[in-house]
């Protein structure tokens, strides 16, 4: 396949951030060949696609490097409440009732669905399995993004502890009934955990033109025996895939760290030797100077998840401390539950705007230009294709969206940065082109019935609701011993405030 975009403003995001006010993109395959004014029109051939861009903006797809696609069916389904509180809906303790396979493919394509109509085309997806992965359950996730045409890094985020070990004070304040169902709920052992991520890698990376690829995870630090850890940092050491970490997302994990192992969470896996350049750490919102200077010197990157740590109270991440620091920044919706939009451009303006608040020298707010870095080649380095995608050049897969410059987000055109980044929402956005193959034109995914993935989507709500019945009333039963944990934390010293006004 070969297409030939012609008079686009061209936003490379190269190193010298390399703009064309009207250039011509060749791509052949899945490869960017050439950019340049007035390229030659290739000859005529069988594949060869013309794609007159004139009015539009050509940049890189964008990066969502942080999502949990088992929450894509909960979108405006619960209240905000803290995180510890939150995942007794999100990720049940008490469940034991997989979804089917092809509910895990609906839902995971109406993620692709969305995303892809607002040029993102590529995702990191941190994938949990309620109660527990097995090869069914993965494949149907694989397979919608093999369907979708998005590329993807997918992880298995599968805790194997119970429950009560991953929090302070949670095991004194439950009852002997409540500790005997959660050390009888399914988990899977390291061997097991072992070798369904084993499956992954022979079944799915590199598959789709190396379109689909596999990632780690540890979930987190806590909620993992330390074998297993290890292990899947050989995996990602073995065969170089990012290895996703959440790492002092909550003061209450902040608290953790000094009941439980007498140190931060960041200084405990870096003990343990398995802080390194493939890492991904995710929300590092609790962290103190000593922690980000482990984080600076490891090489890791951190994904920032804005929107989502306000809907659940979090706190406000060190995002100017993190980057000065020198280590390598990404954004993430995270999943729809706590985001409710798989938006990347949301969470763009609203780190735009949210550190203006840490900052009190102006000089030092985010600018557009590093904004849009960090959401596309931020990502990119994360997932560990900073080699391959979020630039437009010769060599470079061919990930390009193309933005119409007509629309209000544009009109009058002041500034075309900082318009991407304070103004677009994602309606100006005309195609999504993922390893040169066209998946998205005017609002229509190419790839897959919308129509009839959304009708099976309404139906399967049925099954979906029916587990979700008994999710609520278990968390109904746990929800006052999580909060009395929560309050407890509250009320701890830990040397910093990152949250907005109150504190405990």
């Amino acid at each position: 396949m070969t297409l030939f975009i012609r008079n686009a403003r061209v936003l490379t995001l190269d190193n010298q951030d390399t703009e064309f006010p009207c250039a011509d993109i060749l791509i052949e395959g899945s490869q960017i060949r050439a950019i340049a004014p007035n390229l030659p029109v290739p000859e005529p051939q069988p594949d060869l696609q013309i794609i007159d861009a004139r009015g539009m903006l050509a940049m890189p797809g964008l990066v969502n490097a942080h999502l949990h696609s088992p929450g894509n069916l909960m979108k405006g389904m619960l209240d905000g409440m803290p995180l510890e509180v939150f995942m007794l809906y999100e990720v049940p303790p008490l469940s034991d009732k997989p979804p089917s396979p092809r509910l895990n493919y609906i839902r995971t394509l109406l993620g692709c669905l969305e995303m892809l109509k607002l040029g993102i085309t590529t995702v990191h997806d941190d994938a949990f399995y309620i109660p527990i992965p097995t090869p069914d359950t993965i494949d149907g996730l694989m397979q919608a993004y093999a369907d979708s045409g998005m590329r993807v890094a997918a992880a298995l985020d599968q805790p194997n502890v119970v429950e009560y070990e991953k929090y302070p004070y949670l095991y004194d304040l439950l009852p002997e009934e409540l500790r005997q169902q959660m050390a009888n709920a399914p988990r899977q052992s390291t061997e097991e955990l072992l070798e369904l991520n084993r499956y992954v890698l022979e079944r799915w990376h590199g598959q789709c033109g190396d379109r689909l690829r596999a990632a780690v995870s540890c979930s987190a630090p806590q909620r993992v025996t330390p074998d297993y850890f290890a292990a899947l940092s050989d995996l990602s050491r073995t065969y170089d895939l990012p290895f996703n970490v959440h790492i002092l997302e909550t003061k209450l994990q902040r608290v953790l760290g000094q009941e439980k192992y007498g140190k931060s969470l960041v200084q405990y896996v870096a003990d343990l030797g398995l802080l390194d350049e493939r890492m991904l750490v995710i929300h590092a919102i609790w962290v103190d100077d000593a922690d980000m200077d482990r984080l600076a010197a490891s090489g890791c990157s951190v994904a920032h998840n804005p929107v989502c740590n306000l809907r659940l109270g979090s706190g406000i991440m060190p995002f100017r401390a993190l980057r000065d620091r020198g280590i390598p920044l990404c954004f993430g919706t995270d999943e729809a539950c706590v985001d409710d939009t798989l938006n990347l451009w949301g969470v763009i303006k609203m780190a735009g705007l949210l550190h203006t608040l840490t900052q009190l020298d102006y000089r030092h707010w985010l600018k557009p230009q590093e904004l849009l870095h960090t959401a596309i080649r931020g990502g990119a380095r994360a997932m560990r294709l900073g080699q391959k995608i979020g630039v437009l050049a010769p060599g470079y897969e061919a990930d390009v969206i193309l933005l119409d410059l007509d629309t209000l987000a544009f009109t009058p055109l002041n500034d075309l940065r900082r318009q991407l980044v304070f103004c677009e929402n994602g309606s100006s956005v005309r195609m999504a082109i993922v390893a040169g193959q066209v998946v998205m034109q005017e609002g229509h995914v190419l790839t897959v019935d919308e129509a009839a993935i959304k009708a099976e989507a309404r139906e399967l709500m049925q099954e979906y609701h029916a587990n979700l019945e008994a999710v609520m009333q278990n968390a109904n039963i746990l929800e006052p011993y999580y909060r009395d944990m929560y309050l407890r934390a509250a009320t701890q010293d830990v040397g910093m405030n990152r949250r907005a006004g109150y504190e405990a």
